[in-house]
């Protein structure tokens, strides 16, 4: 088979109880599953070993992160696609099937994501990726069914294959040549927002991005860390100024940062009247640790901009999803102006 589903567990034995044996079944006629565990002490290898031995698994000595647990197993897996996912990822039939349909159909995609709809409440899209992500003029992600922390029902709205900006690392097929020619996720940013900058990386090179609704997954969402943890908070913002200092196409980058350190004090205000001051606080640490990487950024940045081929810029939204949402009161991705979108290649 030339397809390799890949999961990166670490101390996800109670997920992979869940759902791997699902996986199998659902995919044995269309990929080979592999474990990659991350260092994991909770016993999650003997488990595989004991209850699905015709899972192949990668060992790592320690915890890399999603996106240096991901390189390096990667290294070891030979396969023309990879399929990325989540251990607490329910798949359904024929999903493979559909990711890689998509994929054959265009040689020019590099990537693509099925409709990820919510494990605990199946008839809504789930936060992470929903039907296909994009991105606004100051690096704030969302999607069409999840506009920040909004998600919405799924009445069949987005049943369609639809070029996006960037699919989620929850269940990404992608092709090997494309995620090792990248140089593969960016081992710095460790989790969160490191499928967008493959994503965005990706398109700087003339790659495309996509999304279909011939393949769905039921995605639980925070295995690993949950949505109410500080650290994802932290890792967000974090990570959210690297992406956009790498990889925006403006000549006034400095004032791009300065705007969204302004927006982000918003938000931790937000979360200080909200009572969440333990999140406020990790928004100014977010701020200080991108601002000692800076330098190294600026410089990654520069040798970016001289891979550039044909930048294709489909998918970014020119105007603020921050505005729109909070201050336009815009919760859905059918409310925001569609105008806004670019779809062209500079």
């Amino acid at each position: 088979m030339d397809t390799a589903i890949v999961i990166l567990n670490w101390n996800g034995e109670q997920w992979l109880r869940r759902f791997l044996l699902n996986v199998v079944e659902l995919s044995k006629n269309d990929a080979r599953v592999i474990v990659a565990d991350n260092g994991s002490t909770d016993g999650s290898v003997s488990w595989i070993r004991a209850n699905a031995p015709e899972v192949e698994v990668v060992q790592m000595p320690e915890n890399r992160g999603f996106a240096g647990g991901y390189n390096e197993a990667l290294k070891q897996v030979e396969a023309e696609f990879y399929v990325l996912l989540n251990s607490d990822v329910e798949v359904t039939p024929g999903w493979v099937r559909g990711l890689r349909a998509m994929l054959d159909r265009d040689p020019r995609m590099a990537a693509c994501q099925p409709k990820v709809l919510s494990h605990a409440d199946p008839a809504r899209f789930e936060h992470a990726g929903a039907a296909g992500g994009f991105i606004d003029r100051n690096g704030y992600p969302f999607c069409r069914g999840r506009i920040f922390e909004i998600t919405e029902k799924d009445t069949g709205q987005y049943d369609d294959d639809h070029e996006v900006f960037w699919a989620t690392g929850a269940c990404l097929m992608v092709r090997s040549k494309a995620f090792h020619e990248a140089g593969g996720f960016d081992d710095q940013l460790f989790a969160h927002m490191e499928e967008i900058d493959l994503c965005w990386r990706l398109r700087r090179t003339g790659w495309r991005i996509g999304y279909t609704s011939s393949s769905k997954v039921y995605h639980v969402g925070g295995g690993a860390l949950g949505y109410g943890s500080t650290r994802k908070t932290y890792l967000n913002f974090r990570n959210s100024l690297c992406v956009l200092t790498k990889n925006l196409r403006s000549r006034w980058i400095f004032g791009r940062i300065l705007r969204r350190f302004i927006l982000d004090d918003f938000a931790a205000l937000k979360f200080l009247l909200e009572g969440h001051s333990d999140h406020a606080w990790v928004v100014g640490r977010a701020h200080r640790h991108f601002c000692k990487r800076l330098p190294a950024l600026l410089r990654e940045r520069k040798r970016l901009a001289k891979l550039e081929k044909d930048v294709d810029l489909t998918g970014q939204y020119t105007r603020s999803v921050a505005y729109d949402r909070f201050i336009l009161g815009q919760k859905t991705f059918p409310q925001l102006d569609q105008r806004a979108f670019t779809s062209r290649r500079a």
